[in-house]
């Protein structure tokens, strides 16, 4: 404590640590959360085949809503944000879903729909305590678990190169991204302190290195970039088609299921303390509103970001300051066009090799949800059909190429829509039994085929034991 009586520990949410010791540890938050927030923006703006000018300014606003929406979350205004230590930023999570409709309906029609679909999320913060039963750890899980399945192909497809550029599938190509790989599992595995936090940088880097000395990497959009730029309102046209609404509005809600996993985490494993209403609530409230209000600035959608949850569990600081430096950093980096250019310099099979973990790790968080419930056969029917039909679908489009236009975007464009229709309807249908219900029902049914008694073919009256030889 100060002479003021103002606390200055790292381990209080009200705490104003010096300086001098908050950066550091502020530090690791920034090198945790930057590089997922300008490559969702560099593979969006690949799929939509957007110019070199188009592609800075998607990484500049994402960051600048990433900024935005930390900062809401921690000070919160009104009803709005969870004031919790929590990170926000443009989500992995909704890749797979901005990739389908930006081919079919572009940029615009991503905004569009992001419109739509931060206005269902802040219609789930007002009720989800009524709702919160429709998403249980089986259908979380089998969600979470299908987003990180689906986002394999575009890791592989930016080792390679990525789709229609030149030299697609070279080996130099793979051997940059296989560089970055392991360079990051290497760091993630044996480094200690900030080094291992930073092991997507390290490999990043690495594979940057390499990239730059084989003459992989052009400068010229950084040279050309201005040093600071102010965010325009309605910099994209915003379109709205039913199928885009649709389909946004779906993994808006199903995001919704993996921010209240983040903030209960956030709170039972760094502040050792359940998860009140209010602060469920404006957390979820506070992610609609920055997702619908950036769509007008050409931001991508917010989500929470849980490996900067693991370092709030890991280390148990929970200054607001330390997270509110983080934000200030990212938000003056999404000031700079410059900053934005220089990412744009990284080579896709750089990114491909570094993001490939992250996707993984999607998946283990998937499977981690699957198991905090009991894996009975009825919630393993659920896993099992939502993976057989989201997947398989995914994989061959032509199967329900007679359906609607509209139908086809939405259940063949992404996985993600069919897992959590038919993983909540199962949810809804399906009788409840715990594991100790099936376990008596079978030894009921054991139970009976003991006492039945044995017939003939011919439908002979059972034999009694009498008309049995001795052995």
């Amino acid at each position: 404590m100060t002479d003021s009586g103002r606390s200055t520990s790292v381990f209080e949410f009200r705490g104003h640590p010096p300086l001098a010791r908050a950066l550091p540890l502020s530090l690791q938050h920034i090198l945790a959360m930057i590089m997922g927030t300008v490559t969702v923006p560099i593979i969006v703006a690949g799929t939509v085949g957007a110019t070199l000018e188009e592609k800075m300014l998607l990484i500049q606003i994402s960051l600048l809503a990433s900024g935005v929406s930390t900062l809401l979350q921690l000070y919160g205004i009104r009803r709005f944000g969870a004031r919790l230590p929590t990170i926000f930023g443009v989500g992995f999570a909704y890749v797979p879903t901005l990739t389908a409709v930006g081919a079919q309906y572009g940029l615009e029609g991503i905004l569009g729909a992001q419109v739509i679909g931060g206005g269902a999320m802040i219609l789930v913060g007002f009720f989800i305590q009524r709702i919160r039963h429709f998403f249980p750890p089986v259908v979380a899980g089998t969600v979470v678990l299908v987003i990180g399945l689906s986002l394999y192909d575009i890791a592989i497809n930016y080792m390679a190169g990525g789709i229609g550029r030149p030299g697609f599938g070279e080996p130099r190509q793979w051997l940059i991204a296989l560089l970055t790989l392991a360079v990051v599992l290497v760091v993630s595995q044996f480094a200690r302190g900030f080094l291992k936090l930073s092991a997507i940088i390290c490999g990043i880097l690495a594979g940057y290195v390499l990239a730059l000395a084989m003459g992989m990497v052009d400068f010229s959009p950084v040279r050309e970039a201005n040093w600071f730029s102010a965010p325009t309102l309605l910099p994209f046209e915003l379109a709205f088609h039913p199928a885009a609404i649709l389909s946004m509005v779906i993994i808006c809600v199903i995001n919704s299921v993996q921010t209240i996993g983040d903030l209960s985490a956030t709170t039972v494993g760094g502040m050792d303390r359940e998860l009140d209403r209010r602060e469920l609530a404006g957390g979820l409230l506070g992610n609609g509103l920055c997702t619908a209000v950036g769509s007008v600035f050409g931001a991508l959608p917010t989500a929470s970001f849980s490996q900067n949850v693991g370092i709030v569990a890991m280390t148990k600081v929970i200054s607001r300051t330390v997270l509110a430096l983080a934000a200030v950093f990212i938000l003056l980096a999404g000031l700079m066009p410059k900053f934005g250019a220089l990412m744009t310099t990284i080579p896709y099979p750089v990114l491909g090799g570094a993001t490939i973990t992250v996707f993984g790790m999607i998946t283990m968080t998937g499977i981690q949800l699957l198991i905090r419930d009991e894996l009975s056969s009825r919630n393993i029917t659920i896993v099992s059909l939502a993976l057989a039909l989201s997947l398989g679908i995914y994989a061959a489009p032509d199967a329900i190429g007679g359906l609607p236009q509209m139908l086809q975007l939405v259940l063949g464009g992404s996985p993600i829509v069919v897992a959590a229709l038919v993983s909540v309807s199962l949810n809804l249908i399906l009788p409840r039994r715990s594991l100790d219900d099936e376990r008596r029902e079978r030894e009921a049914i054991a139970e009976q085929m003991r006492d039945a008694p044995v017939r003939h073919a011919d439908n002979a009256p059972p034999r009694r034991e009498a008309d049995y030889p001795p052995s």
